[in-house]
């Protein structure tokens, strides 16, 4: 059994969670243990625990995001000796792209990253699908980490702080999330999407002869979308914060910005971990992941998909 070390910012610690859950088949197969500084307990000496378990580690996740860089902790003294077990041949290190950083440059960009191709798991559309991915170059990475394991020399194997018993990795407990927290998300989501749109109209205009783009921003609650070829409308939309399905989004094909009709809207949901959007309209059917879990990313891309469909298909 292989031992999975997270490295990670605590800012972080939701989208860990949900890392770890992916991981669970790993888990019930007996292929790995993982192991996180949430599983000192007080009294522990966290350095020197933390150490201990770095050493003792085949598979060294760092979880790369703005703020792990910026950890002093995480970056000088995690992924500095993760680094140096990893040129040894004694634990295999996998940086793991959280949020969108400045990260190639730095003395882990030379590593085959996770999700695919280094995309940030935050830029996916669907965070399942993101941590899948993750999963499964971790499974693939298990027998080199094995290898490694076995031939590398006992004396680079430091003893681990003193075991105080044996137990369990799964400590983590069912989050709750209020009306506050799905309104703010929402209000977030809402403002996410008004900025992405803004933004991707100006870049489909600057690339594209012959094509010009309007975007109106209504109110708090509503903005307008419109693309023109040679000044002929092609294709119109509008965003609405609420509508006729109460507190979500809604989108229309159209730039009237009404809140009585909509042809696909977008609901605020959680499970255990976090929040998430969920489209309930007809556009989503037949798509890869119709039950997807939304990011704001994920729901920006597919709602500008929809936008985009009269251009692409004339």
């Amino acid at each position: 059994m292989a031992t999975v070390f997270f490295s990670y910012s605590h800012v972080d610690e939701g989208l860990r969670d949900r890392l770890e859950i992916a991981l669970s088949a790993l888990k019930r197969q007996g292929l790995i243990e993982a192991w996180h500084d949430r599983r000192l307990i007080a009294g522990d000496d966290f350095d020197r625990g933390v150490r201990g378990e770095l050493e003792r580690a085949d598979v060294i996740l760092l979880l790369v995001s703005p703020d792990f860089i910026a950890s002093d902790y995480c970056y000088g003294v995690e992924m500095t000796r993760a680094l140096e077990r990893h040129e040894r041949g004694e634990a295999r290190v996998i940086p793991v792209i959280l949020r969108a950083c400045d990260w190639h440059p730095l003395p882990f960009g030379k590593l085959l990253a996770a999700p695919r191709d280094g995309k940030p798991v935050r830029s996916w559309p669907d965070l399942d699908e993101a941590f899948l991915d993750v999963a499964q170059k971790i499974r693939a990475a298990l027998p080199k980490a094995e290898a490694a394991r076995a031939t590398a020399p006992s004396a680079a194997q430091p003893v681990p702080m003193a075991p105080q018993g044996a137990r369990s990795s799964n400590l983590r407990l069912r989050k709750s999330f209020t009306e506050v927290d799905h309104d703010r998300f929402l209000d977030d989501s809402f403002e996410f999407l008004a900025r992405f749109f803004e933004n991707s109209l100006q870049e489909l205009k600057a690339r594209n002869e012959g094509i010009d783009t309007t975007f109106r921003r209504i109110d708090g609650n509503r903005f307008t979308a419109a693309v023109y070829r040679d000044g002929t409308a092609v294709s119109r939309g509008s965003i609405v914060r609420g509508g006729m399905f109460g507190r979500g989004i809604s989108w229309s094909a159209n730039d009237e910005a009404a809140s009585n009709s909509c042809n696909e809207y977008l609901l605020v949901e959680n499970d255990e971990q976090g929040l998430f959007l969920r489209a309930g309209g007809m556009p989503h059917i037949g798509r890869g992941n119709p039950e997807g879990k939304l990011t704001q990313e994920g729901a920006g891309e597919y709602l500008w998909e929809l936008l985009m469909q009269p251009l692409q298909w004339r």
